[in-house]
């Protein structure tokens, strides 16, 4: 790339490259504008030409996924795995199974993975896969069959020290165990080839909750450099999937209250706080195939349904968008500003607009990035790909405290890289910049390659 080249010449080259993909082009907008000086002011980087390449995957695979359902239905879904970037290791992301997946949705995961897993420290590349397959409503021989036929083509570009996927929206434990089977059934070896396995076969104890328990281990440190714990404070979380489950879990065993959930329906608000058998329940309702959050609030009387909302015009002192990307606009913003919110912390992969994030930051507030704040679950899958490598399981007690002690070393890097003179931590810039320089500097290490 032209030394001279500016932000705005390069970000319209990319968007030329890439016609019809808003969610990758807001990704790689997010993260190049605050690593643009760095970049620019390192001539190694330069020479290199390491940003053209940096957003550009090593290898797309694209391909068609035939299945039958229970009566002899023939259907045709699409699948894909980007495999983004191998600089520091195998790549690894998870794997969707959702209607809105599409090529722009996973070089946008695939991208922000690469980050996300440098910032583990974990020797991990980045990479993203999935179909436009909906498993909602479907019976478990139509998954299976499902599984199958994907994998039939998916092993041929997997391994343990090629790409290791995890499980993602629509892919629990159920999938990945149809999805090990039928590869170690075509690969004739039990290896650690998918991440999220089933604890009695190679999983890791955690797993399931590690996403969310790492956004509160995060969230906690957040707090931290305002003297502040999450001990005493009000929650807003959307979602009710394995995510907003996992961080459920966690701010109550440090002493919050949370007090929303969400899904496609709208939100609950339940005064008396998510905890105890209510957290359960949310498993019942991510189980029962209706993805409704109004079963809670038939369930409990404490709760108050508002259909078709979100939750972020409750009065909380954190709020932590677990659901999905773009879910958080201006508007929403705004209200958590209005009402005195000290930190949000996204738990989805880019679930705040850029309109959004320019308000939090503009307002001062404490704000972290899903790619720093959500990266527990990568990283507690690099300990389970570690115990398979090892041929050993680790304790719960184990696991929990080194996803925490990665959870602080990532706030710490994005301290280091994102405090400004006038000491607020830019954490998006923080953690765009310590990423990067773990990437762009193995590129250049290995070559142009």
């Amino acid at each position: 790339m032209e030394e001279q080249m500016t932000f705005q010449e390069f970000m319209a080259k990319v968007e030329a490259r890439n016609p019809g993909e808003p969610e990758f082009i807001q990704a790689v907008s997010e993260v190049v504008e605050s690593i643009w000086d760095v970049y620019e002011s390192n001539p190694r980087f330069v020479k290199a030409n390491v940003l053209e390449r940096l957003v550009e995957p090593e290898r797309v695979v694209i391909f068609r996924v035939p299945w039958m359902d229970d009566n002899g239905n023939i259907y045709v879904q699409r699948g894909y795995r980007v495999q983004f970037n191998s600089a520091i290791g195998p790549y690894k992301g998870g794997l969707r199974f959702h209607p809105s997946v599409n090529l722009s949705v996973l070089k946008f995961l695939g991208f922000e993975q690469v980050f996300k897993n440098s910032l583990t420290s974990l020797p991990l590349g980045g990479g993203k896969g999935g179909s436009d397959f909906d498993p909602r409503g479907k019976s478990d021989d139509e998954i299976m069959r499902f599984c199958q036929s994907f994998m039939a083509e998916l092993f041929r570009h997997i391994g343990p020290n090629t790409d290791v996927p995890a499980g993602d929206i629509g892919v629990g434990a159920r999938e990945i165990g149809y999805l090990f089977g039928y590869y170690k059934k075509l690969m004739n070896e039990f290896t650690g080839v998918l991440t999220g396995k089933g604890i009695n076969w190679g999983g890791s104890l955690i797993r399931p909750e590690a996403t969310g328990f790492g956004i509160v281990y995060f969230t906690e440190e957040v707090l931290n450099t305002i003297g502040e714990t999450i001990k005493g404070k009000r929650v807003a979380i959307s979602g009710f999937g394995n995510v907003a489950w996992g961080a459920v879990q966690k701010v109550n065993d440090l002493g919050g209250k949370v007090v929303t959930l969400s899904g496609p329906d709208g939100y609950i608000y339940d005064e008396d706080g998510v905890s105890g058998e209510k957290i359960d329940f949310m498993v019942t309702m991510r189980n029962s195939n209706r993805d409704m959050v109004q079963d809670y609030a038939d369930k409990y009387p404490s709760a108050k349904f508002f259909p078709g909302k979100h939750p972020w015009e409750v009065p909380v002192d954190v709020a932590i968008p677990c659901a999905t990307q773009n879910e958080l606009n201006e508007e929403d913003a705004l209200k958590l500003i209005n009402n005195k919110c000290i930190c949000v912390v996204e738990g989805a992969n880019m679930p705040c607009v850029p309109k959004a994030v320019e308000a939090f930051q503009k307002a001062k507030m404490l704000f972290a990035p899903g790619k720093a704040a959500n990266a527990g679950g990568v990283a507690t899958s690099g300990l389970e790909m570690t115990q398979n490598a090892m041929h050993l399981s680790w304790p719960q007690e184990e696991v929990d405290a080194r996803l925490r002690e990665i959870m602080k070393n990532i706030h710490k890097a994005c301290v280091e890289h994102g405090k400004e003179p006038d000491g607020y931590i830019n954490y998006v810039k923080g953690a765009n910049i310590a990423g990067f320089m773990k990437v762009a500097n193995a590129m250049c290490d290995q070559g142009l390659v």
